[in-house]
Order: structure tokens, then sequence, then C-alpha cells
């Protein structure tokens, strides 16, 4: 057994979180962790980290298993460079063996500087040197919370096929159903404080789920049918000092005491629009750039009423930025985008709102609206929080109080308070539990306006896009009908021309393998390349300091950025030369051997 979480039991101030929680970890196990947001996933993964320590229980591992921890917002020294960071808790000695993996995994995962200072990171690039940094170390335990989270589709798939091969123990929270399918092998589910285990990926988990909520309800309807009888005898008089009926009138008495099957609050989403002219949102030729990187390339399209259109591609490629240009929140470098006078946006953005964590759950959504219309009637503030899983006694908290979950899905309720009828999600799954996702696509498919979602969640967007846009290179968007699903086969049937026209080697003779060589030119570069690379980071290094000092010097600080992103598109390209002419070296040496 690689470790062992037993009778664990952990308060949050007043609110109890778990309570005399067991859970085992062999070799081989992947086990995914779900439940409604705020009954204390990532305290409970905390623990069995070591990073809390819990009320009661104990917390066991043999002192050879190495365990590896990713937390949902992992602390970092913001002076470190990303290679700092990454490395920190290795010795010098594994640094300079693994350096060359280390970057070419944080190039997988999007971050290419690797001199830059970790401070100046947003919380997504945070979160992805984090991975790195476990997915480095060598660990016989893994413990995940969110991993996926900040990762596009590509990089969630190569993460599923790195943990799908990873032999040891694996401890995850996630809300990617997709990724719970392909990679765990046991369901975890915490609800009211315990923990219901299940040997089951996914859909196997739903299946048994079902079933057992099937024999709960059928055990409760036949306790209150029995209860119904024996209500009935003792009304007529029962004799109680016959002991059988004295027996009987105490089993009466038990039987009423029990309670039915413990379940989770249901979210409730009605219908809050405003309705919508026949004019939308219109983009003409809108391009948009920063710097020398351009993120979107004349692009024209005018928003239908009914519009369900996810959008993708790889990170940095400019999928925000098209929603933060439809917002109103950005302006294009050129071409025109005309809003309907009807236009009542939502946006439910990455960020999420400035939120005064002092500030009471009531407070903050009553100044939004104190009222909303609904097609089922009017409801107050307070009882749309409760259709939102937010009782009486949890609307009179300050917001710090509440979970990094339960923050997300009060940012969502205040969106809808406003009654939009163009809805704009930016990775809507980021921090929302499973049950709050399938409750908002089910919304979404109700919604009278149109709707356009950033998202790598690929179920999610099979569930709700009816149009993918994928945003390429260059900023050139490349639309398909359908949901992601299809745009992969499309996408796919339309790179397999390119691979048939591949040369075949003649059967039936044997290939003569063309020994690899540097040629002069890539000899040349490659004995230079690293001292160009040391160059162009202390150049952008030396950029930073300059653009520190430029205080209220607009025209020079704008000077400066485009300097530094000429610089930082150069050496991403030196970086790519670098992995390219790296791995034909150990080519050329291996085939030498």
């Amino acid at each position: 057994m690689l470790l062992s979480a037993e009778h664990i039991s952990l308060n949050f101030g007043l609110k109890q979180l778990l309570d005399d929680v067991t859970l085992y970890l062999n070799e081989g196990d992947k086990i995914g962790i779900i439940g409604i947001n705020g009954t204390g996933k990532s305290s409970f993964l905390r623990v069995l980290a070591g990073q809390q320590v819990p009320d009661s229980g104990t917390v066991s591992r043999d002192p050879n298993v190495q365990v590896c921890f990713l937390s949902q917002n992992p602390k970092m020294d913001p002076e470190a460079t990303v290679l700092e960071q990454v490395f920190s808790d290795f010795s010098p000695d594994t640094r300079a063996l693994m350096e060359y993996e280390a970057k070419a995994m944080l190039t997988r995962l999007g971050i290419t500087d690797f001199a830059q200072p970790v401070g100046t990171l947003s919380g997504g690039q945070r979160k992805r040197v984090a991975l790195a940094a476990v997915l480095l170390h060598p660990a016989d335990v893994l413990i995940l919370d969110e991993p996926t989270n900040h990762l596009d589709s590509d990089m969630v798939i190569w993460l599923e096929d790195r943990l799908r091969k990873f032999n040891g123990g694996l401890i995850m929270v996630t809300h990617d159903r997709y990724f719970l399918e392909r990679v765990a092998n046991h369901i975890t589910e915490l609800s009211h404080c315990h923990i219901r285990h299940y040997e089951a990926n996914y859909s196997k988990y739903l299946e048994l789920k079902t079933q057992q909520e099937e024999m709960e309800q059928a055990a409760q309807r036949k306790r209150q049918s029995i209860l119904r009888v024996e209500y009935q005898w003792i009304m007529r008089g029962a004799q109680a000092r016959r002991t059988k009926n004295k027996d009987r009138i105490a089993r009466y008495e038990e039987l009423k005491a029990q309670t039915g099957p413990e379940t989770d609050g249901t979210l409730q989403m009605a219908t809050l629009s405003s309705r919508l002219g026949r004019k939308t949102v219109e983009l003409h030729d809108v391009s948009k750039a920063f710097g020398d990187h351009t993120v979107l390339s004349h692009f024209t399209y005018g928003v239908a009423r009914d519009d369900r259109v996810g959008i993708v591609g790889r990170n940095g490629a400019g999928k925000s930025t098209l929603l933060n240009l439809i917002a109103g929140k950005l302006f294009p470098d050129s071409g025109t985008i005309d809003w309907g006078e009807t236009v009542r946006i939502g946006y439910f953005s990455q960020e999420g709102r400035e939120l005064d964590l002092d500030q009471r759950v009531f407070d903050f959504i009553h100044e939004i609206a104190s009222e909303v219309r609904t097609k089922e009637g009017s409801f107050s503030a307070s009882q749309m929080m409760e259709r939102f899983l937010f009782p009486t006694q949890l609307q009179g908290q300050p917001i710090g109080k509440l979970s990094g979950g339960e923050r997300r899905r009060l940012y969502l309720l205040s969106v809808l308070m406003e009654a939009p009828n163009i809805l704009l999600l930016d990775e809507p799954t980021n921090d929302l539990d499973i049950t709050t996702l399938a409750i908002l696509e089910e919304y979404l498919e109700t919604f009278p306006g149109a709707v356009l979602a950033v998202s790598h969640d690929r179920y999610f967007l099979d569930k709700t896009a009816q149009q993918i846009f994928e945003v390429g290179e260059g900023g050139v968007i490349t639309r398909y009908t359908g949901n992601y699903s299809d745009y992969l086969e499309k996408r796919k049937a339309n790179e397999a021309p390119a691979e048939k026209t591949a040369k075949k080697a003649p059967s039936g003779k044997p290939v003569r393998q063309k020994k690899l060589k540097f040629s002069y030119k890539e000899q040349k570069e490659f004995d230079t390349i690293e001292d160009d690379i040391a160059a162009l980071e202390q150049k952008i290094a030396d950029l930073d300091t300059q653009m520190a000092a430029c205080g209220s010097d607009y025209v020079k600080l704008q000077d400066l950025t485009k300097e530094q992103d000429a610089a930082k598109a150069a050496l991403d390209e030196k970086m790519e030369r670098w992995m390219y002419l790296t791995d034909l070296a150990e080519k050329i040496a291996a085939q030498e051997k």
C-alpha cells in the first residue's frame, strides 16, 4: 500500500468538512475525487499530501514513498525564474541532468521564456509551471488538484496519456469528465462529510450511482409504506401492556426516527434574460495585435441570436481577446464592431469580478439586483442565492469564507442576475463542480440568446457547441460546423491527405537507412545557439529593468514593450530550433555507438 488515510475528520471554522473518512491508495490506483464545491475536496487533498493536519485521524505512508502535490493555487517565489522554480526542490546535480527535459516539458505546456520571473506570470502560467515541476519529480504518488485547469485541449490530451502510463498511485480532483473517463479507475464521491468509493471510471460510476439511488429510493418507499400501516395500527389504539404490542410500538418509533438517504442540494437555474432584437453583434474585418503578435486577422462575423459557438486554440492564440473585443473591453486595431441597441452582454471571464472578501455574500448579489423576473415568476436576491446552493446561513458569511469553487459559482450567479441576452463564457468549467456544470449545460440548451464559449473542456463543448471556431496561427479563425467531436473528425480528415502523399519504401527490398549528420550550417548554428539564447534572455531581462524605470513615460514604455515582444518572439524561434538541433545531435550520437 502506498498511502492510507484512516478516520480523518476536519473542520473549517464552524463547518465540518470531513467526518471519519478513510481512504487507501495502492500501486496502479488512479482515484478521481468528485463532489459539489465547498464540500472539502481540496482540503482533503492537502491532508493526504501532508500539507494540512486533520482534527483527528492519521495519514500513513512508507518513508520510501515519494509524494508530489499540485495545489489548486501553487505558492511560488515571485523573484525566481521559471527554471529556478521548477527545480526548487531538486539538487544542482539533478537539475543539470534534467534541464533539457524540463525545457521540453515547459515548451509543451506553452512556457518558452525560462528566465522570466515567476511574479510576472499569469495565474494559468504559474499553474502550468507547477504542473511541470510535479511531473518532472520522481514520485510514487501524485496528488493533483484540478490539473487540467489552464491547459488547452492538446495539452489535456498529452497529460491524459502521461498519467495513464504512470505506474504509481494517483489521486486527483478534476471537473473534466472525459479526463476522468480515460484516466481514473476509481471514483470517490465526497458528500455530507463522508466519502463513497466506486471501483469504476466515470461512465461506470454514473451507472453504479444510478442503481444505488434507485435502491435507496425503493427502500425509502418501503419504509414510508410500513410507517403508514403502523401509524394506522397505533391510531386504532394498541394495547401497550402486551409484550408483542410493546415491541411493535418500539419498532414503529425506531422506524419513524430514521431519515432517508442524504442527498446534495440541487442547483436551480432560472432563465434570466432580456429581449434580443434582430441586430446583435457584428464584426467587420476586425484585426488585433499585441506588438508583433497578431491574435486576430481580418475576422468578419455576425452573431446569430441562437448561436452556440465553442472557441478553441492553443494558449495565447487569441481566444480570450476575441471575447474581450465582442464585450467591448478591447478595441480592434482595424475594422469595426457594431452592437445592437437591445444587446445585453453577460461576460463570465477567467479573472472574474473584483471581489471584496469582507463583503457579505447577500450584499454582493443584492447590489446587482434585488429582484429578478423569470418565466417561473419573480425571485428575490435571497431566493436566487438559495437556488444557487447558498443557504440563508451562508448568505450572511463574508465572501472570503467561501471556497474557490463557491466563489466561482457566486460569480456565475452575478453574471446571470444581470439578465443578459448574449453570454460570453471564458473557461466556464474552471473550478466549477461536475454537478454545477451539468446543470449549466442544461441551462444553456434553453437559453434564449447567443452563447460563445472559450473552453478546453471537450465534454462541455460536445454538449453545448453547434459550431467551433479554431483560432490558429496569425490570428486566422477557421470555422467548423458541429460540436467538438465533429471538429476533431474534420480536422483529422483535413490532415489525412498530407499523410497519404508521404513516400512509401518499395516493398520486397531492404531499405537502407540514411546516416544522420549535421550540415556545415547546422553544426555552426548548434555551436553558437546556446550563446544566442542566453543573449536574448539577457536582452529581455535588461528591457524589463528599463520598463520598470520608465515611470509615466508611456511613449518610451510602448517602444520598449514592442522591442521586448520582438525579442521574445526571436527567443521562441531559437528555442524551437535548439530543441530540434539537440534532438538531432542525440540521434547522431546514438547511431555512432
